[in-house]
């Protein structure tokens, strides 16, 4: 599909318009400091676009409100005493350091301990506990899976793990490959399975209009309070 993009200013609200080989305009405004994007048909012109923004101001600003209104974290330095969130709990991590193997482990309900070398760097810890997000993730997601292909009988032949900074999850239609964000590691495992169940539901409709919401509604009919909850967690 060959896209183009380029930036228009509406009421002093940057947009980002994407023209592809599609029907529909789609408006969206993105997590974390309320980017707008929008994506058209290739024959509608910007005069269109802004008079769609412009009809939708309202809505576009209550987002953006929502998102600038989020608690976030400082950057993290992976030092002994700060805020780390696994499935939705929040751990303080303790840093031990050591020689030998360098891992991350859960001591109880309340901390989370990473050995490392002594003298060890911020990267170097960052990276040991992004392998052991990873890890945790990957680990719960097959059983997850199974779970929904046979409660919604929607069959994936592909799932990955990546970071993402717009999305929580994504599908290719063609492939039937679902990828799902690194960060969910860090959120409740219901909320993992909503983006699961949202992904899957995009193998059967790929946009999100009244079909798709039904697909949804049927699946998992509290799906909006696990979208809302997940939205809501620290960034």
């Amino acid at each position: 599909m060959s896209t183009s993009k380029h930036t228009i200013t509406v009421n002093g609200l940057k947009v980002e318009v994407v023209r592809k080989t599609i029907k529909n305009l789609h408006l969206a405004v993105y997590p974390p400091d309320g980017r707008v994007r929008v994506a058209v048909p290739k024959h509608i012109s910007d005069d269109n676009v802004r008079l769609a923004v412009i009809s939708k101001l309202p809505w576009i600003k209550r987002h953006q409100a929502a998102f600038l209104g989020q608690p976030r974290q400082s950057e993290r330095e992976y030092v002994s005493g700060e805020s780390h969130y696994f499935r939705g709990k929040r751990f303080r991590l303790s840093v031990i350091e050591q020689p030998g193997l360098q891992f991350v482990e859960l001591k109880n309900r309340t901390t989370i301990n990473l050995y490392v070398h002594a003298g060890s760097g911020k990267l170097v810890r960052q990276r040991i506990m992004t392998e052991w997000y990873r890890k945790q993730l990957k680990e719960c997601i097959p059983e997850l899976i199974d779970k929904w292909q046979a409660s919604t009988g929607i069959e994936i032949d592909d799932w990955r793990v990546k970071r993402m900074k717009t999305k929580w999850g994504s599908c290719n239609a063609s492939s039937r490959r679902i990828w799902l964000n690194l960060e969910l590691a860090k959120k409740p495992l219901h909320c993992l399975e909503y983006v699961i169940v949202h992904e899957m539901s995009h193998l059967l409709e790929g946009k999100h209009n009244d079909a798709f919401i039904d697909h949804l509604d049927r699946f998992m009919p509290q799906w909006q309070s696990y979208r809302d909850e997940l939205n809501q967690f620290v960034l």
